[in-house]
């Protein structure tokens, strides 16, 4: 093993070699090879360990285990322990959930500190098997079937390709103490049922069940790199980026079959993964939304509209007489000039003395109404929505300037007449949206 792991590492994680990584150690067997695996191939590395305080003096033991392998061995360690009971009741998780909120907020934590780019972890081929069969069990699209991924941005597992017999045999063969965490016997938990019961007799109906696991698996990767290159294809073709949002057009996503499949993979990243809903939002009439907890989608005319929950809709904000520059909520510029010049939707000119400080940017209200430059008389802001056929979102979204309780500019859109230049105008200010 410690030969094909050292040519794992030169021909997939190069980048192991060259910077110092964290390395997640638990004190089982597991990560106890890998940390060793590490050591003898001179892989610069800082040792990091949890202490969780669920099993009392099991627990300290595990830590002190980790602790006494870095010493032995120069090598750096950081550990922490959790309050993780209260930590669970506090935020109504389970303790699997609970456990790894706790542990991965602390590895990015550290490594901010230690200036590290990568996380390493000991998952190795069976996890990936139990992933694969906990995914099936409960129902998946193919992402679940692909398993645990290599690697990412920030997180590295060259333990994947091999078995848990593979590790425990290497363990052996170089006398690498380790500690068993008694709860992995227990089959109270679904992970635990499928290592105990189901894997086992799925490797006696076919001793190569495993390798020929991670060969399925393989091609499924392959399979599901060509359905994201397509998916990709069609958002850059079908999503039209417009302001804040995402316009998409109906007819277009009618077109394409199976139309659940598609509509499935262009919309989970943004948290809709209903597809029924979906579906029917395509062959619904205008107004109708669907919401995840990132996006809102809506139903307007022949489009649907994907737009980022906003949380600063109900925000108010206050231009002091001498501000130059704001960056919140919208980057807007003010600077005096002597003449017009160029002429902009973002760009507006006005007769600074007709203003009256603080100016204030804010969101569009109901009765909200202003004088259109170039036009007569009043008209409300809803009916200058209507009119220029704003979606729900674009109206929700748009920022009012406003000198005292009269607006100034419907931003990026029309000015309002009451504050234009005139040939009577001593000091024009000019606002340039960026």
């Amino acid at each position: 093993m410690f030969e094909a792991f050292k040519n794992h590492i030169e021909i997939n994680f190069p980048h192991l070699k060259n910077k110092s990584s964290l390395l997640a150690c638990s004190g089982g067997v597991d990560s106890m090879v890998l940390a060793s695996l590490f050591y003898k191939l001179r892989l610069p590395f800082v040792l990091a360990h949890c202490n969780f305080k669920l099993r009392g003096e099991a627990s300290d033991g595990d830590e002190k285990l980790v602790r006494d392998f870095a010493t032995s061995n120069k090598i750096k360690f950081i550990s922490t322990s959790f309050d993780t009971i209260g930590y669970i009741n506090k935020n109504k998780v389970s303790l699997q959930v609970g456990a790894r909120e706790l542990r991965y907020n602390w590895f990015a934590k550290v490594m901010e500190e230690e200036r590290l780019e990568t996380l390493v972890t000991a998952h190795h081929a069976d996890d990936n098997l139990e992933t694969f069969l906990i995914n099936l069990s409960r129902g998946t699209g193919l992402e679940g079937l692909t398993g645990i991924p290599e690697k990412t941005e920030s997180i590295s597992r060259p333990l994947l390709p091999f078995s848990r017999i593979e590790i425990l045999e290497f363990a052996k063969q170089y006398a690498i103490s380790w500690r068993e965490d008694a709860s992995n016997k227990e089959t109270k938990y679904l992970r635990n049922q499928i290592r105990h019961d189901l894997a086992p007799l799925l490797k006696d109906l076919n001793p190569s069940f495993l390798e020929n696991f991670k060969k399925t698996q393989f091609f499924l990767n392959q399979s599901a790199d060509i359905l994201n290159d397509r998916i990709s294809y069609l958002k850059k073709k079908l999503f039209i980026v417009e302001r804040e949002d995402v316009k998409i057009k109906v007819e277009n996503l009618l077109n394409l079959h199976p139309l659940e499949g598609y509509l499935y993979h262009l919309f989970n990243e943004y948290g809709f993964t209903t597809i029924r809903d979906l579906v029917q939002l395509t062959k619904s009439g205008s107004g109708k939304e669907l919401q995840s907890k990132s996006h809102r989608l809506l139903r307007d005319r022949e489009h649907l509209i994907l737009t980022k929950i906003d949380d600063k809709g109900s925000n108010s904000y206050l231009i002091h007489e001498g501000v130059h520059l704001i960056s919140e909520p919208i980057s807007l510029k003010m600077e005096l000039v002597r003449e017009i010049q160029e002429r902009d939707a973002n760009i507006l000119y006005v007769d600074k003395n007709s203003l009256k400080y603080p100016l204030e940017v804010r969101r569009w209200k109901n009765g909200d109404y202003f004088y259109p430059f170039g036009m007569k008389g009043k008209k409300k802001v809803s009916k200058f929505f209507k009119d220029e056929k704003l979606s729900r979102f674009e109206k929700e979204k748009q920022w009012l300037l406003c000198s005292g309780n009269k607006v100034v500019w419907i931003v990026g859109l029309r000015g309002d007449d009451r504050f234009k230049v005139t040939d009577s105008t001593t000091e024009i200010l000019k606002f340039s949206l960026n």
